[in-house]
């Protein structure tokens, strides 16, 4: 695998390990200072903003390495992830309520950080 295929893999784990954090710590934050409160548009904009960035780094960066070693049900775990965090962000709170949204878009991540690791590790081991 080429080198923009090796960051692209590091650079989406790094965005699904961010995001799992923001949605993690954003809950203690609000208990331990209720000013942060304020912040939910940001919030919200911060979730955006993720999503918009994890969407071209991880199609782009799971589809070179699955052309190379072949393994599409790592390409398909990424797109079930990223489906399950863009359903999260954007209809998540409306219909599953806060702890509901944290919940998938958690689990979305975590199925994105997944795919990564597993396409990162079939590249090396395949010496694409």
């Amino acid at each position: 695998m080429n080198r923009l295929g090796n960051l692209l893999d590091k650079t989406a784990i790094g965005i699904s390990i961010a995001c799992g954090i923001h949605c993690l710590l954003l809950p203690v934050a609000l208990v331990a200072a209720p000013s942060t409160a304020l912040l939910a548009s940001v919030d919200e904009s911060l979730h955006q903003a993720l999503i918009l960035l994890v969407l071209p780094v991880s199609l782009i960066g799971l589809s070179l390495g699955c052309r190379q070693h072949r393994q599409w049900p790592i390409f398909m775990l990424g797109i079930l992830g990223i489906l399950v965090s863009v359903g999260s962000v954007l209809l998540g709170h409306d219909f599953l309520g806060e702890s509901g949204e944290i919940a998938g878009t958690l689990v979305g991540a975590s199925l994105i950080c997944a795919s990564h690791i597993q396409n990162y590790r079939r590249c090396r081991a395949d010496a694409c």
